[in-house]
């Protein structure tokens, strides 16, 4: 198991503490198209010893889950990336099918241990969430059914997995956060550890594979390690995180702060064998980074790389 993160900013001085913290793999935003920024990017973060594994965020999928009239160029744009990727030995690409948004949460600013700040979600005022200025608008009109966004998966998926097998490529699937059945007016179906199962079986492949965010399936409220186990040679990519709560009322959580038993979710990856990269994803905001952008700033992150490494030895040891 090997130690990744997205930094944001990805500057020489966050760079310095990813490493100097154990950290060896980095996750990069969609660069646009062309291979020289990839290369770019990928030459100037292993000046500092890392290695870019993952691609994460920003891409050009929006009408591909609607399936309207500019898929076919966002596909396209997908397969080119996933070409350059390969030629960059980039191996992982993580993308979400949810329709309208990212992530959403209703409160950025909510208290955790000794103050640190983190994210909430409550349903009931979602029209209160980050990025709801953006989302509501497009999402109520145009509405999409669930059925309708498993079409348009398959038919994603079955352009694309075969130019990720040509090109060494891995498509790892993010579930919807929060996990529910609807969002504003629009269907979630990557919101159970059965919709992955079906997400697998739609084109299969090497290649057809999971992000095991670790938060968004505790939201589900599904037993992690038992989820780890029966997903297991599917995961490629894992963010480990952990909340407090339900899909329709959670918070965030330090790693050893939340619901999950951290130590056997770690030795559940260990079971089923996975090597590839895990990021802390969203951490707490620590003392003076208040003005960061929520669940992304830097010190939270220092505490878990420790954390997370701690644990990855002790499994690996076979400690209790």
């Amino acid at each position: 198991m090997r130690i990744a993160s997205v930094l944001t900013p990805p500057d020489d001085r966050n760079l310095r503490l990813a490493a100097q913290c154990g950290v060896t793999d980095i996750v990069v935003r969609y660069p646009g198209r062309g291979l020289p920024a990839l290369l770019a990017e990928r030459d100037r973060i292993a000046g500092y010893g890392l290695r870019v594994s993952v691609v994460e965020g920003y891409l050009p999928i929006e009408n591909i889950k609607l399936g309207n009239d500019r898929r076919d160029a966002e596909i396209e744009e997908v397969q080119e990336l996933v070409r350059n990727m390969g030629r960059a030995g980039v191996p992982i690409l993580c993308y979400n099918f949810m329709a309208g948004t990212d992530w959403v949460r209703t409160q950025v600013d909510a208290k955790e241990r000794g103050g640190a700040l983190v994210t909430r979600f409550d349903a009931d005022k979602a029209h209160e969430g980050v990025s709801l200025q953006y989302a509501e608008g497009k999402l109520r009109q145009e509405p999409i059914a669930a059925e309708k966004l498993w079409q348009n998966l398959r038919g994603f998926l079955e352009r694309v997995v075969p130019v990720a097998e040509q090109s060494g490529v891995v498509l790892a699937m993010h579930p919807d956060d929060p996990p529910l059945d609807e969002f504003l007016g629009r269907a979630r179906i990557m919101n159970s550890v059965e919709g992955f199962e079906r997400l697998v079986s739609l084109v299969k492949s090497p290649s057809n594979a999971i992000c095991f965010c670790q938060g968004t399936f505790a939201e589900m409220g599904v037993d992690i390690p038992a989820a780890i186990r029966r997903l297991g040679k599917h995961i490629r990519y894992v963010h480990f995180r952990d909340v407090r709560g339900t899909r329709e009322h959670f918070v965030e959580t330090f790693h050893d702060n939340g619901q999950t038993g951290m130590v056997a979710a770690m030795r559940a990856y260990r079971e089923i064998g996975f090597d590839g990269p895990m990021r802390p994803d969203h951490v707490p905001q620590l003392a003076g980074e208040e003005q960061g952008e929520p669940g992304y700033t830097m010190l939270g992150r220092l505490f878990a790389f420790g954390y997370m490494r701690g644990l990855m030895q002790a499994v690996e040891r076979g400690d209790s």
